[in-house]
Parts: structure tokens; C-alpha cells; sequence
């Protein structure tokens, strides 16, 4: 990865909001790791709770083709207002007919960006993260999704890269290009958190994912640790109640203003 690295960090990420809404709930609902299942929205509903949360001030939408229909119902709901949010997806991951695969060569990192703009009815995408299995290093080293991407990035298609990846090795090896990371940070899993830390200081983007541990630590209690942590920029939050959404942000507001 010699010659690659992260842009300019002053021009990525203005103004994002701490909390951010993860669409995984609003397109699947197989194959889940949340305590208690659920049914899909319809599309009426969708439209309201993701109309909702970008009217609070949320300005973060994350998305991944692996979220079964989340992408196209993403951009039937607010394409219209594509300039109010960062939108962020991925790649390597697809989930089909009850399963995942997946695939971080060249021609696959392509045809699903391809895809996902078609989806979310945008001409261009604001982050991409790779979508890691877990086997942070050999995708990061032994496979073609680095360079297509950041290929991608110079050319302006994409405006920002990142790895959403399960290992510290991983995180480390993906500060060498990326603009932003995408880490596992809660009450109970604080592995990352000297991660979290370095990366900051490198001017890389944090992301937290499982921040309330799918549902099962208390919210308000978990958004504070988490954006407690000073390199964290945005925990990603979902669900498909507005009204859980807004206590939430609340929590995030409060915190905001005590610590001025």
C-alpha cells in the first residue's frame, strides 16, 4: 500500500451528527443477530422513519448491499434529499437467498458500487466501506478491493474510503489508506478503544457499529460511553421506531451541550 493514503482530513467529514441511522433493520430481517425478531416496514413506514430522523438533524445514513432491500428503499425515500445526508455503503458483502457471500475482487467491487448508485438513485456515493467477513488481512493484502477503491476515490466516484472490519490488525493496516474506520466499540467490547485513539490522531473518521450491542446494553447509557470516547466522530444507531431514534438523539444532545 506504499503511496496511499488518507486525504486531507479537514475536507471529509464536516459537521457529521454523533448519531447516525443504521438501515440494516429496514431491508432485512433473516439471518439476524438482534435478541427478538421482527417484521420488515412497508415502504410508507420507511419513508416516514428515515424522513423523520433526517428532519431531527441526523445527517448520516448508513447503508450495505448485504442489508437485503435497504439500498432502493433508501432511494425511493429520500433521494429527493440526497444533499441533506453523508451517505455511506459498502462492498464485499451481498446477502441473497437467506445467505451471505462474498466477493473483494476488482470486478466484484465495481459491479456492486454499480449497483448500489442505481439503488440509491445517486451519481455519486460519499463513503464506501469494505464489508470485512473477519479475515481482515487477507482482504486488506491478497485481494484487488484496496486499490479499486481508492483508484475509485481519485477519480471522484467515491468520496471517501474505509474498512468496517472485525480485527485491531485490520484497523491498524487500513490506516495506511483510509479516510475513515468503521469499529465494534461498546459497554462490553472496548478492544478498539486505543485504536479509536490512534486513529484520531491520524485524522481518520470513526464510526462506531454495535454501540448498544444490537439492542441488549441500556441506550442511554451506551451512547454516552461511546461518544464519551474522544476519538469517536459518529455512533450508528438503528431500529425502526422514530420514536426510540428520538429519545436517543436526545441523549446525544444533552451530552453535546454538557460538555459545551
Amino acid at each position: 500500500m506504499t503511496g496511499i493514503t488518507p486525504r486531507d482530513p479537514a475536507t471529509r467529514f464536516p459537521n457529521i451528527s454523533r448519531l447516525g441511522f443504521g438501515s440494516f433493520k429496514i431491508g432485512r430481517n433473516e439471518g439476524i443477530k438482534y435478541p427478538a425478531g421482527y417484521n420488515l416496514p412497508s415502504d410508507a413506514e420507511v419513508s416516514d422513519l428515515l424522513n423523520g430522523v433526517l428532519d431531527l438533524g441526523c445527517n448520516v445514513i448508513d447503508t450495505a448491499p448485504a442489508y437485503g432491500l435497504s439500498e432502493e428503499r433508501i432511494g425511493r425515500a429520500i433521494a429527493h434529499r440526497r444533499s441533506d445526508f453523508l451517505l455511506s455503503t459498502k462492498v464485499g458483502e451481498t446477502f441473497d437467498a437467506g445467505q451471505s457471500t462474498y466477493d473483494y475482487s476488482a470486478a466484484a467491487t465495481r459491479s456492486s458500487l454499480h449497483r448500489s448508485l442505481q439503488r440509491l438513485q445517486t451519481d455519486h456515493l460519499d463513503l464506501v466501506f469494505i464489508h470485512s467477513h473477519g479475515d481482515d488481512r487477507r482482504i486488506l493484502t491478497e485481494t484487488d478491493v484496496v486499490p479499486v477503491l481508492c483508484e475509485l476515490r481519485d477519480q471522484g466516484m467515491i468520496r471517501a474510503i474505509g474498512l468496517s472490519g472485525k480485527t485491531i490488525e485490520g484497523a491498524q493496516l487500513a490506516m495506511e489508506w483510509a479516510d475513515a474506520l468503521m469499529v465494534e466499540y461498546n459497554l462490553r467490547d472496548q478492544t478498539h478503544a486505543d485504536v479509536i485513539s490512534e486513529a484520531a490522531r491520524r485524522g481518520i473518521t470513526i464510526f462506531v457499529k454495535k454501540g448498544l450491542g444490537s439492542g441488549t446494553f441500556p441506550a442511554a447509557e451506551s451512547i454516552r460511553f461511546v461518544l464519551g470516547h474522544p476519538g469517536v466522530s459518529s455512533l450508528i444507531v438503528g431500529g425502526l421506531s422514530l420514536t426510540h431514534f428520538q429519545d436517543n438523539w436526545r441523549v446525544a444532545v444533552d451530552l453535546a451541550a454538557e460538555r459545551g
